[in-house]
C-alpha cells in the first residue's frame, strides 16, 4: 500500500527562533570565508564603530555589516560607488529576519587598496587639521639632544650619525630601535615616537627610513603613527625613503626631510654658520645698545637736567667703555685665535713643502751641484799633489834600472825560454838567443866553440 506523502499526524514543528538558528547553522557550514564581488552602496556608520553597507550588482543585492574590531584591520574605510571583494561568511540576523554578509576583509577592484586607504587617510586628517601650517612647530636653531626612531642596522643610521658629527662635533644622540616595515613595525614606531614625547630628553625628534616601495613605506602611511607624530611634545622630523616619497607621516610632521640624510643636515647648523650667526648677533647687539644709550642721553639733555644728565652721560660712558673694552677683548681673541690659526696653516703648508718631491729633487740637485763644483776644484790640486811626490820615485826608479847600463854598451841576453844567459850553458851552440840593447833587440844563433 502506497504511503502518503505527509503524514498530518506527525508534524515537524520549529519555533521563530529554532528556525532562525537552524538557518544560522545551515549559512555557517556552507557560506563561510567566502568573496563576494560587488559594489558597495548606502554606506553608513553607527555610533557603536560598525560600518553598514550594501553590496549589489546588476540583479541582486545583500546587506552587509563590518563590525568595528574588523574595521580597523582593513585597508580602507567602505566607500560607495567602489567596486570591491569582500571576505566573510553568511549570517541570518533573526532580528529583521534577513540574511546578511559579515564582512571581514574588503580589497578595492580597480583601484589600489593601499592608494584608496591613503587617500581617505590624508582626507580625514586634513579635515580634523593635522595638516594645517598654524601647528607646525619651529626646528630648535642648536639642540643638545635629538633622539631617532628607526632602524639600529643598515646605511641610514650610519649617513645620519656621520653628517650631524661631521656639522657640529659634541651633540648628543639617542636612538630608539624600531622596525620600519613589516609585522609590528607600526607598535614598535609609535612606541619610539611616545617615547621621546613622554621622557622630554630630546629636543627634536627624527624619524627616518631609507627608500622603497609603496608597500615598503606603509608604516608610516598609518594612522597611529601619525597621529602619535602630532602628539608629541617635541618638533618631529619626518624622513622617509627619497625625495618624490610623500606618506601622511610628512604631511603631520612639523618638517619634511627629503632624506635622511637631508634631516641630519636640517637640523644642525655647521660649526662655521653657527660662529658666524654669533658674531653678527654681537654686533647688532652692540650697535642696537648704543643707539639706544645714545637716544636716551639725548632725551636727558633735552630735558635740561644737567646733573642728572652728567652723572648719567658718567654712567653711559663707563658702560660705553665697558663695551669697548668687551669689544676689544672680544677682537683680541678673535686676532689670537686667527694668529694661532694661520701659524698652524703655516706649519701644515711647510710640512707639506718637505713632502714635496720636487723640492726634496731640488735639494738633493743642489747637493749634487756643490758636490761636482767641490770635486772640480779638488781634482787638479790633488793631480798636482801626486804628480810631485811621483817625479822623486821616477827619477830614483829611472836610476836604479838596469836599462841605463844599456846606454854605456852593455846588452842583456836571453835564451828561447825567455831567460837571461848568465853562463855557456844557458845557451847551447844552436839555439837562438835574443840581445837587448839600449836601442832595440837583435837576434842570433849560437855557434859551437
Amino acid at each position: 500500500m502506497q504511503q502518503p506523502l505527509f503524514d498530518f499526524a506527525k508534524r515537524n514543528t520549529f519555533t521563530v527562533s529554532e528556525l532562525a538558528e537552524s538557518i544560522r547553522a545551515t549559512f555557517a557550514g556552507e557560506f563561510s570565508n567566502i568573496w563576494v564581488s560587488g559594489e558597495i552602496s548606502g554606506t553608513r556608520t553607527a555610533p557603536s564603530g560598525h560600518s553598514y553597507f550594501t553590496l549589489k550588482d546588476q540583479s541582486a543585492q545583500i546587506q552587509c555589516v563590518c563590525y568595528r574590531t574588523a574595521l580597523r584591520l582593513v585597508k580602507f574605510k567602505p566607500q560607495d560607488g567602489i567596486s570591491v571583494l569582500a571576505r566573510g561568511r553568511l549570517d541570518f540576523y533573526d532580528v529583521r529576519g534577513s540574511a546578511q554578509f559579515l564582512v571581514e576583509a574588503i580589497e578595492p577592484q580597480g583601484f589600489g587598496a593601499l592608494q584608496l586607504a591613503y587617500e581617505q587617510l590624508k582626507k580625514k586628517l586634513a579635515e580634523e587639521g593635522l595638516f594645517s601650517a598654524e601647528r607646525k612647530r619651529p626646528l630648535p636653531h642648536l639642540p643638545e639632544r635629538i633622539g631617532i626612531v628607526t632602524s639600529p642596522s643598515g646605511a641610514v643610521i650610519s649617513d645620519m650619525l656621520h653628517i650631524l658629527e661631521r656639522r657640529f662635533p659634541g651633540r648628543r644622540v639617542r636612538l630608539y630601535p624600531a622596525l620600519v616595515q613589516g609585522e609590528g613595525s607600526i607598535e614598535q614606531v609609535v612606541r619610539g615616537i611616545e617615547y621621546f614625547s613622554a621622557s622630554g630628553w630630546a629636543e627634536v625628534v627624527i624619524v627616518a627610513r631609507g627608500g622603497g616601495s609603496p608597500e615598503d613605506l606603509w608604516t608610516f602611511n598609518e594612522e597611529s603613527v601619525a597621529r602619535a607624530i602630532a602628539r608629541c611634545s617635541v618638533p618631529v622630523i619626518s624622513a622617509i625613503g627619497h625625495e618624490t616619497d610623500f606618506t601622511i607621516a610628512d604631511f603631520v610632521a612639523d618638517v619634511r626631510a627629503p632624506t635622511p640624510s637631508a634631516a641630519a643636515e636640517l637640523v644642525l647648523p655647521t660649526l662655521l654658520s653657527t660662529l658666524e650667526r654669533f658674531a653678527g648677533s654681537e654686533n647688532r647687539l652692540l650697535q642696537s645698545l648704543r643707539w639706544k644709550l645714545s637716544t636716551l642721553g639725548r632725551k636727558l639733555e633735552q630735558l635740561s637736567l644737567e646733573r642728572a644728565s652728567g652723572a648719567l652721560q658718567r654712567s653711559v660712558n663707563r658702560r660705553l667703555q665697558s663695551l669697548d673694552d668687551a669689544e676689544y677683548r672680544m677682537r683680541e681673541v678673535l686676532r689670537r685665535r686667527m694668529e694661532a690659526d694661520r701659524r698652524r696653516l703655516g706649519a701644515l703648508e711647510t710640512r707639506l713643502q718637505n713632502l714635496d718631491v720636487r723640492v726634496r729633487f731640488g735639494q738633493a740637485h743642489r747637493r749634487l751641484d756643490a758636490g761636482e763644483s767641490a770635486l772640480r776644484r779638488l781634482a787638479p790640486a790633488r793631480i798636482a799633489a801626486s804628480a810631485a811626490r811621483l817625479e822623486p820615485l821616477r827619477a830614483h826608479l829611472t836610476q836604479l834600472s838596469p836599462l841605463k847600463i844599456l846606454d854605456r854598451g852593455y846588452a842583456i841576453v836571453t835564451n828561447e825560454s825567455g831567460h837571461i844567459v848568465k853562463s855557456p850553458a844557458d845557451a847551447p851552440a844552436g839555439s837562438i838567443i835574443q840581445a837587448r840593447l839600449a836601442a832595440g833587440q837583435v837576434k842570433a844563433t849560437v855557434l859551437p866553440q
